[in-house]
């Protein structure tokens, strides 16, 4: 099955719950098996709340999230038009550490996507600004009745 979506979504919270839905209902149509669409809707979750907390700036209104289903992997891309990872630097430039203390509020987000996705990737938009977070993930599935298109 092939299947993909694009949002551009109002930098507020609000706006966090209404894609991870999105994505739930789209994985249930799918076929893809309960736990796998959880974990993508979490990690969802997380790139959307940095979007909308680190997109700042009143040119940064909205944030774009774009999902795409091919066969069996899903990969979503979460963008926003703010300041960009401090120093230009992505995923590639840095280890990604676990955020201080077992009960740490912040730093969490890219951790914890990177903890339940199969790849991540994050970057700073070249010439426009702003912040690019992918991941991907290898699907399961209810059962075996699912088709590859």
């Amino acid at each position: 099955m092939r299947m993909w979506w694009s949002l551009q979504l109002r930098r507020e919270a609000a706006s966090v719950p209404l894609a991870r839905r999105l994505l739930l209902d789209a994985m249930r149509s799918a076929g893809v098996d309960s736990e796998t669409s959880y974990d993508l809707s979490v990690a969802l979750s997380e790139a959307c709340a940095n979007a909308v907390e680190h997109g700042a700036g009143e040119s940064s209104r909205a944030y774009r999230v774009t999902a795409y289903l091919d066969g069996d992997r899903c990969r979503i891309e979460v963008a926003d038009t703010g300041p960009g990872f401090p120093g230009g630097f992505g995923r590639e430039h840095r280890p990604l550490l676990a955020p201080e203390g077992e009960f740490a509020e912040a730093g969490r987000g890219l951790f914890l996507i990177e903890s339940l996705a199969d790849h991540v990737r994050w970057h700073n938009r070249p010439g426009s600004g702003g912040a690019i977070i992918s991941f991907d993930k290898v699907l399961t599935w209810h059962g075996d009745e699912h088709l590859v298109a």
